[in-house]
């Protein structure tokens, strides 16, 4: 249930980056490209990502600690920034998907996905019961 929640909210922090067109950030749905394919794509795509994130991006947080603890962990938006590029590179290869300008905007936009998904981890988190 939880890999289900963070893939909707994936996708909807996804399609918000797509709203910003300085970003660079482009969704290619499935054929015929409606509303409903959209939506499934980028539930696709937040899949995908969430799939990168949990086994290449675990390799990497690993590999690169002590750079995490070099940078204070500034060295995370890099690594995010990579893990939506690397996406985007794996979703584009089989004709539909996410597509991004550079690196650099991928970082940006990464950002921009972990911040809403910052906020909606705050508003959907249980709430702990006081006695």
């Amino acid at each position: 249930m939880r890999f289900l929640i963070r893939v909707v909210i994936n996708a909807f922090a996804i399609w918000v980056v797509t709203l910003i067109t300085a970003l660079q950030v482009v969704v290619t749905p499935f054929a015929p490209g409606e509303t409903l394919q959209l939506v499934l794509t980028l539930l696709a795509i937040a899949a995908v990502f969430a799939i990168v994130n949990t086994v290449i991006g675990t390799v990497i947080k690993i590999v690169a600690f002590p750079l995490y603890i070099l940078t204070l962990g500034l060295i995370s938006l890099l690594v995010n920034g990579l893990l939506l590029w690397i996406t985007a590179w794996v979703t584009t290869s089989w004709g539909w998907g996410l597509s991004v300008g550079d690196f650099w905007l991928a970082v940006v936009a990464a950002l921009l996905i972990s911040l809403i998904n910052w906020v909606f981890g705050i508003i959907l988190r249980p709430q702990l019961k006081k006695h």
